[in-house]
């Protein structure tokens, strides 16, 4: 059975940081992309950042660039996106999906808040 779980989001004040997490299970996420997407209420869905299987390559939204920062660790299992400098317009649900050719997997979802 496979499993995707999001952490880590929460509430913050704007310039904070959050550090997201997505776990897996049931599945061996090194052959897998990575992509976090948001979505807020009224919203269209929207991708975040996307990092490839090979590690080598990374994509940024322009409204993630120069503040957010995709990763992953293999041997942990789990992929994370480091969000600094964080901005009202930030808050959403984030959700993580894992991707290998046709196989796609997504997570529950994280809620970020950004607010005074």
């Amino acid at each position: 059975q496979v499993q995707l779980v999001e952490s880590g989001g929460g509430l913050v004040q704007p310039g904070g940081s959050l550090r997201l997490s997505c776990a897996a299970s049931g599945v061996t996420l090194d052959y897998y992309t990575i992509t976090w997407f948001r979505q807020a209420p009224g919203k269209e869905h929207e991708g975040v950042s996307c990092i490839g299987s090979s590690d080598g390559n990374a994509y940024y939204a322009d409204s993630a660039k120069g503040r957010f920062t995709i990763s992953r660790d293999n041997a942990k299992n789990t992929g994370y996106l480091q969000m600094n400098s964080l901005k009202p317009e930030d808050t959403a649900v984030y959700y993580c999906n894992a991707r290998y050719s046709f196989l796609s997997y997504w997570g529950q979802g994280t809620q970020v808040t950004v607010s005074s």
